[in-house]
């Protein structure tokens, strides 16, 4: 009988990825979603709304994993007081609407696996190498994700294995980061932002799920990865090797911080600073990057 793997977020951009990628590694897989959907042989589908905390139990009961992705997308609008408050409870009370299921069912998951992000390191320029012991940032990207990742320790407690997947900037085909940006490149009006050097951990689409799909494989995987690639890419480099893959080389200047400031406020952030981050903890386990060079990755995204 194939493991079921329940996935919250499933209809996202890395959701749809890794779907298709447990399906062909013969999991069956369960995605929560807010609307009703039709089944499919190896995909079903169950209700489930986090503001008014429901959920079919049914999914949870049925899982052999749970993967959580869910989460409003912390760059969809500019950071209000209230839109602050979505992007924490979003992630933190589906977490916590799962496991009370668990709790309640007396579930014993082989694993449940959340998303994270770098963020957690902070929104802050400088040389340091981030690793999983670098302390929590207290800025708002900080905060976040310690929360979102304390929102998993009562699973844990639960005798659960739980998993932390700090992931870096996605890049993928026709979505995620790229999905704005390509469009401006391709008409050769692309920029470095701000200082320019301020670092971009990334991973291909492909790679971040091959991780997710480690972290059921592997019982030694427990706590927190980063899943970035480790190459040191600054904006600067980001944005002459996009621009090289559409074929002409940079002739304006960086957009300027303040500019980007006026246009996004605080989440400006976001693209103005960055940490550099170690993948070396999931990769001693045995994970290969696929993609290891930001050349190849961006080749295989907008190509």
């Amino acid at each position: 009988m194939k493991k079921n793997v329940l996935i919250s977020g499933g209809s996202g951009f890395v959701g749809q990825h890794l779907t298709n990628l447990l399906v062909k590694n013969g999991f069956s897989v369960s995605i929560l979603s807010r609307s009703e959907r039709q089944n499919t042989a190896d995909i079903s589908y169950y209700k489930w709304d986090v503001s008014k905390q429901y959920i079919d139990e049914e999914a949870v009961l049925n899982a052999d994993y749970i993967i959580h992705l869910a989460g409003e997308n912390i760059a969809g609008a500019r950071w209000t007081s209230s839109r602050k408050k979505q992007i924490i409870a979003s992630r933190v009370d589906s977490i916590s609407l799962i496991y009370a299921v668990l709790k309640n069912s007396k579930k014993l998951l082989e694993a449940f696996i959340s998303a994270s992000g770098i963020g957690i390191y902070g929104a802050i320029n400088g040389e340091e190498v981030c690793d999983e012991n670098t302390p929590p940032a207290n800025d708002f990207l900080g905060i976040t994700c310690q929360k979102w990742e304390s929102a998993t320790d009562p699973i844990a407690n639960l005798g659960i294995r739980t998993v932390k997947i700090r992931t870096g900037l996605v890049l993928g085909k026709g979505d995620g980061f790229l999905k704005k940006l390509s469009p401006i490149f391709k008409w050769k009006f692309g920029s470095a932002l701000g200082s320019g050097k301020q670092y971009m951990p990334w991973i291909h689409i492909d790679d971040l799920c091959a991780i997710y799909l480690k972290s059921i494989n592997d019982s030694d995987i427990v706590g927190a990865y980063n899943a970035a690639v480790a190459d040191n890419t600054t904006n600067t480099i980001f944005s002459k090797t996009l621009a090289k893959i559409y074929g002409y080389t940079i002739w304006l200047p960086n957009v300027p911080s303040f500019l980007i400031k006026i246009a996004m406020g605080e989440m400006a952030l976001l693209v103005l600073r960055g940490r550099r981050a170690t993948s070396k903890k999931i990769e001693k386990l045995g994970f290969n990057f696929k993609y290891k060079s930001l050349d190849l990755a961006l080749r295989d995204c907008v190509e």
